[in-house]
């Protein structure tokens, strides 16, 4: 009954989900309050004014204008927002026709990467990288290619990214801020990678199309900038979801932005709109693309302060009880050296102290694991003394 390109899917079903479930069934027995689950990207700040706006649009919008259809790429007057305001901040020149509102960034990268494939097309990935990527390549008959981790860094290997550009290659996908590592990607680190991306175009004659994945940007520390790749690389399209940023994973809602500078812009904004409608998306949500614009008119913002205190207090307990971790620049993610070889061992013996973690090799990066540190602040104090407890067992800390 199950299609034969579903298989490797079932086969390789989410690891952080599965973690995830198993998390519900500790805490059903143990007490949600003794499980310390660090698995899931859920956001755990809340954005009040998202419900104001929610009560607020639904007095004032006409209820078949607002619960109807729209175009597929989205309401104009929200892209033209969204473009505004990105105009403001990053100094582009973007209008309402190069946003597509999807339904999320998941379905996003659906979109563009539909748009621009052909069977047997190639895409470039940065380990460690969100493992649906594979899924994401794979739905469109395209291979991924693997760029291996610098483990030291996790900044992208530039000498093993321009050996493995071909005339294949199609585009290249960045997550910036890193999922899972939260390091984040410099405006160094962009140029070289457009030098390389720009030079191989010529080699090729062909045009290579820079995907930034960009659900985590709002979230950086310590003033620390994140690029906007549209200013240094023509071929560049950027995925943005507000999952993150206004705390609402479950509203599916963010966009694709496709510049015109990008060769053949007017036919691949096109393209999007109606991969958006084919894909079965049809449009994203109207009632959420009309929240949007509510936030964005009223400088509605994440608080970052207490992600980045949740990170400054499991960062500085773990680093002091002997594990290893580059210290994360954005996101909320801190991705932990394993004691053992075998990170998915260690994730066991982890579990007998009631902490889940995700392991790396989920992220095609073997000995780590990953911790989401977008819980409570009061969850991550609860948890310290596990994290001592692993710690002396495995010879961290006496």
């Amino acid at each position: 009954m199950v299609s034969e390109k579903m298989k490797p899917f079932m086969e390789n079903n989410s690891a952080i989900r599965a973690m995830f479930e198993e998390g519900k069934k500790m805490a059903a027995v143990y007490g949600k309050e003794n499980v310390y689950d660090f698995s899931l990207g859920n956001p755990s700040v809340p954005v009040p004014e998202v419900n104001e706006a929610i009560m607020e649009i639904l007095k004032t919008e006409d209820f078949n204008s607002l619960h109807g259809y729209m175009s597929n790429a989205g309401y104009e007057d929200v892209r033209q927002t969204i473009a505004e305001s990105l105009n403001k901040r990053f100094g582009t020149s973007f209008s309402w026709k190069n946003l597509i509102m999807t339904v999320g960034a998941a379905s996003g990268l659906n979109v563009i990467l539909k748009s621009i494939l052909n069977p047997g097309d190639e895409v470039i990935v940065f380990a460690p990288y969100f493992v649906e990527y594979n899924s994401y390549v794979r739905n469109y008959d395209g291979t991924v290619v693997v760029i291996s981790p610098d483990t030291e860094t996790f900044m992208p290997k530039f000498s093993e990214f321009e050996e493995k550009i071909t005339k294949r290659t199609k585009a290249v996908i960045i997550n910036n801020p890193n999922n899972p590592s939260g390091v984040v990607y410099t405006e160094e680190t962009i140029k070289e990678l457009a030098a390389i991306m720009e030079k191989k175009e010529k080699e090729f004659g062909t045009s290579i199309v820079l995907i930034s994945d960009e659900p985590y940007r709002e979230l950086a520390y310590g003033g620390v900038e994140v690029p906007f790749v549209t200013r240094y690389y023509r071929n560049s399209v950027v995925g943005y979801s507000y999952s993150k940023s206004l705390s609402i994973p479950g509203e599916r809602i963010g966009y694709l932005v496709i510049p015109d500078e990008v060769e053949d812009s007017a036919n691949l904004i096109t393209a999007a709109a109606i991969a958006n409608r084919v894909l079965g998306c049809v449009n994203a949500p109207s009632l959420i693309q009309k929240v949007i614009k509510y936030c964005i008119d009223h400088d509605v913002t994440v608080n970052v302060a207490a992600y980045e205190k949740n990170r400054n207090l499991l960062y500085n307990a773990l680093t002091e009880y002997g594990f290893t971790c580059a210290k994360p620049d954005g996101a909320f993610y801190m991705f932990l050296k394993s004691p053992l070889e075998d990170e998915k061992e260690f994730c066991e013996a982890a579990k007998k102290h009631h902490v889940l973690m995700v392991p790396g090799s989920s992220f095609a990066c073997p000995g780590y694991v990953r911790l989401s540190y977008c819980v409570s602040y009061e969850q991550i104090e609860r948890s310290l003394p596990a994290f001592k407890e692993i710690a002396r067992e495995f010879g961290l800390l006496k």
